[in-house]
């Protein structure tokens, strides 16, 4: 007989092809949250990474504001210092799921 595996009279995927492409899609599926809920997620944790450092830095500030009224504004400074740590902070995620994410992509391509 013929030991050749047989394609379709198209020269195309055969059903066993499909079926094994479809089984892999799943796996990966499976192993991989969805893309959509992920990235709503992740928006979530970066936003919150922000705010949270903002917010206390600006509460710290105006508690010593109202404690030790000096010269210069510590609610506008600890607001601004909280942002940049916030802002350095959200970097460090988005980093390091870019890396992560480059990693997977990496595996799955060898």
């Amino acid at each position: 007989m013929n030991d050749k595996p047989s394609k379709s009279s198209k020269g195309g995927p055969t059903l066993a092809d499909q079926v094994g492409a479809k089984a892999a899609r799943k796996l990966k599926a499976r192993r991989n949250p969805s893309p959509v809920w992920f990235g709503l997620g992740m928006m979530g944790l970066i936003g919150w990474s922000v705010v949270i450092p903002t917010l206390l830095g600006a509460g710290i500030g105006l508690w010593l504001d109202a404690r030790h009224a000096g010269q210069h504004s510590w609610t506008l400074a600890l607001l601004v210092a909280g942002l940049v740590l916030g802002c350095l902070n959200a970097w460090h995620w988005v980093a390091k799921e870019d890396r992560a994410m480059r990693d997977e992509q990496g595996d799955s391509d060898e």
